[in-house]
């Protein structure tokens, strides 16, 4: 039946056009897909099943929220949860500040060559945003210690800026809601996702974006006349936080390390010690604790301190998880009102196949990413359809959803309503609309070539 598919549609459109005026993206989502599913059971006469069903329709459309609450709590919510706890607690006690002076130090031996050098912020920052997965966090950090440094070299603000956004282009790893979610959706484990899968497509698309930055910023900084040698201040500390020694960068990527050590990836022992996201994260967090207590040597104010994890997670709760929950109730009514059913016949029809889908999915999510100002909102709307469309297909879906999260992230970057975007431009004194411009050259190339990485 067509007028299901047309109906998702309009919906889909409805929801974009709230988003773009700043409505509560939670609520939009939420009640978008119990609307769709409560039209879908009055046209279609059929809902998406249900583990136990209450053998009343009107309350199924309330049980399919309790259950999607219930399950992403007890799965991909809860490791994202413990995540921005252990990230709110290396901000709190300096570890991310020490990260970010550490990694950054390599890149002094460049003071000649300061386009050279800006341009290798990029996948060093990239490399730190997986251990430090806010983008407006990372953000901060980076204008508070690398945009001083860069502008006084003689790099204008503008690219200085535009640089230290792209650095939160690509959202990968297990620390990543983003990356995370893909990997439920596909039922993958999460490390061998990231080494398998990310890693491999995101390395070239650093080095062609790094590239790409250096030429594009040293010729309309040169053309604009933007070069400038003039002291900033950036001092935007949180001046709450403690001065880390210089041991603590290695707190940041312990989890990381970890994973990578404890997976069937490396392969180092025989049988494999399982360790997941969240022990790893744990962990992590024990030796913070640990490192604290030999600094501090005051045990209950490092008891104390473990409200910053707790808080943490309670903050990313109430904004990213319960997104999740909301995005997959509004996926559910999309698949009842038969959207990806309409999608897939039209795309067949069309002759696109597997292939053309998947890149008009990732259009759409990149789209979709840059009228909201958030990879996150974009991705978890889509991403829930991708096991179904697949299935349809007969096609891989890990070929799918894997451009689909990172054009998430990407598009972002280029979204003058971006959080990330707006703090760093005002830091900088400059407009989004000038950053986005910036970065509309290298990141439309590096679109097309992570298209190409993938389905060629």
């Amino acid at each position: 039946m067509i007028a299901g598919p047309i109906i998702a549609l309009l919906f889909v459109s409805f929801a974009v056009w709230l988003l773009m005026r700043k409505y509560n993206a939670i609520a939009v989502l939420l009640f978008g897909g119990v609307i769709m599913q409560v039209v879908a059971y009055f046209l279609l006469d059929k809902l998406p099943k249900l583990k136990a069903p209450t053998n009343l329709a009107y309350f199924d459309f309330v049980q399919y929220i309790t259950e999607a609450l219930a399950d992403t709590n007890a799965g991909v919510g809860l490791v994202i949860m413990i995540i921005s706890g252990f990230v709110a607690y290396m901000d709190k006690i300096g570890a991310s500040d020490a990260l970010v002076n550490a990694a950054m130090k390599p890149l002094t031996v460049l003071k000649k060559y300061p386009y050279v050098l800006a341009s290798l912020v990029l996948p060093l920052g990239q490399f730190l945003f997986i251990s430090i997965p806010s983008a407006a966090g990372l953000g901060l950090l980076l204008m508070a210690s690398v945009f001083p440094i860069l502008v006084s070299l003689g790099v204008s603000r503008l690219s200085a800026v535009s640089l230290i956004t792209a650095t939160t282009a690509f959202g990968i790893g297990p620390a990543s809601a983003i990356a995370l979610s893909a990997a439920s959706v596909i039922e993958m484990d999460i490390t061998g996702f990231f080494f398998q899968f990310q890693i491999p497509k995101v390395i070239p698309l650093s080095i062609a974006l790094t590239i790409s930055y250096f030429f594009v910023n040293r010729y309309y900084d040169k053309k604009n006349n933007l070069v400038n040698l003039e002291e900033v201040g950036t001092n935007h500390k949180n001046e709450s936080k403690e001065t880390a020694p210089g041991i603590y960068a290695i707190l940041p990527i312990l989890p990381l390390v970890l994973l990578l050590v404890f997976s069937d990836f490396v392969g180092l022992f025989e049988p494999v010690i399982k360790l997941d996201t969240n022990a790893a994260m744990i962990l992590g967090l024990f030796a913070a604790l640990l490192f604290e207590l030999i600094r501090v040597k005051d045990l209950k104010k490092v008891f104390t301190s473990l409200d910053v994890f707790w808080n943490g997670m309670a903050d990313i709760f109430k904004s990213v998880v319960v997104l999740i929950i909301a995005a997959d109730i509004f996926s559910k009514g999309l698949i009842a009102l038969g959207f990806i059913d309409g999608l897939v016949q039209i795309s067949q029809g069309l002759g696109f196949g597997a292939v053309g889908i998947g890149i008009v999915m990732t259009v759409m999510i990149f789209l979709a990413s840059i009228l909201m100002g958030s990879g996150n909102a974009a991705f978890f709307a889509f991403g829930p359809l991708v096991q179904k469309i697949a299935s349809e297909l007969g096609a891989d879906a890990v070929t799918i959803i894997l451009p689909m999260s990172l054009a998430a992230s990407m598009g972002r970057t280029v979204s003058p309503i971006a959080g990330v975007l707006v703090a760093t431009a005002s830091i900088a004194k400059v407009t989004p609309i000038d950053v986005v411009k910036r970065n509309a050259i290298p990141f439309g190339i590096g679109f097309v070539l992570m298209l190409l990485f993938n389905y060629l």
